[in-house]
C-alpha cells in the first residue's frame, strides 16, 4: 500500500469514526433501534459488496445465452452490453469465453487462460512480439489441438500467448478467417461456414 492509500484510508477512517460518534451521542436515547437498524444497513452494504464481486461468475448464468446455433448452421452472437462480442469456445476441451478483436491478427490468450487448457507459460518460448494499445508485449505460438464454436470444430489450430496483463483472451481474424460469412447487423455477429 502507498503512502497515499494509507493516507486516504486514515482520512476515511477518521471521518467514519467522527460521523458514527456523533450518530450515536444524538440517538443515544433509542441505543437498541439504532443498532439494529445500523446492523440491517451493514448487511445490506455487504450484500451489495459481494454481490458486485460475484457478479462476473453469476451474471453470465443470469443473463440469458448470447449466442445461439441457429437451423441453418450459422451461430450468431448477441453484442453485450459493453459494446463487444464474447464467444463462448471450447479450447482443447475447456470452455473459454474469448472476446472479439477484428484489429488482433491471431487468437491471442492470456497466461491465465492458457493455463486453464492446460498451456504451461512457463515452458513457452516468448520469441513474438505484438504491439498492442498499451504497448509492445511478447508472444509465445501455441497450437491448439481442438476448438469448437457450436457445430464448429478445427484441429491444430494456431494462437498466441502474451506475456501481458489482459483481462481476457482474444479472437482474432486468424480463426474468424475460417467461416466464409462474418457480419454484424443490429447488434448481432452472425459466423456461418
Amino acid at each position: 500500500m502507498s503512502t497515499d492509500e494509507l493516507g486516504r484510508v486514515i482520512y476515511l477512517v477518521l471521518l467514519g469514526s467522527v460521523i458514527a460518534v456523533y450518530f450515536f451521542v444524538q440517538n443515544r436515547q433509542r441505543m437498541g433501534q439504532v443498532a439494529q437498524q445500523a446492523a440491517i444497513w451493514g448487511l445490506i452494504f455487504l450484500g451489495a459488496v459481494a454481490l458486485y464481486g460475484l457478479w462476473g461468475d453469476i451474471g453470465p448464468a443470469l443473463r440469458p445465452s448470447s449466442t445461439v446455433v441457429t437451423d441453418s448452421g450459422e451461430v450468431q452472437i448477441r453484442q453485450a452490453s459493453d459494446g463487444h462480442y464474447y464467444v463462448p469456445l471450447e479450447l482443447n476441451g475447456t470452455r473459454l469465453t474469448l472476446m472479439v478483436d477484428t484489429g488482433a491478427t491471431d487468437m491471442v490468450l492470456s497466461e491465465d487462460d492458457a493455463a486453464k487448457i492446460g498451456i504451461n507459460a512457463d515452458q513457452l518460448a516468448y520469441t513474438g512480439i505484438a504491439r498492442t494499445a498499451n504497448g509492445t508485449v511478447r508472444t509465445a505460438r501455441v497450437t491448439l489441438d481442438d476448438v469448437q464454436l457450436g457445430p464448429f470444430a478445427d484441429q491444430e489450430v494456431g494462437a498466441q500467448v502474451s506475456e501481458g496483463e489482459m483481462p481476457g483472451s482474444l479472437l482474432g481474424m486468424s480463426y474468424l478467417s475460417r467461416f466464409s460469412t462474418m457480419t454484424f447487423s443490429n447488434g448481432t455477429l452472425t459466423l456461418a461456414r
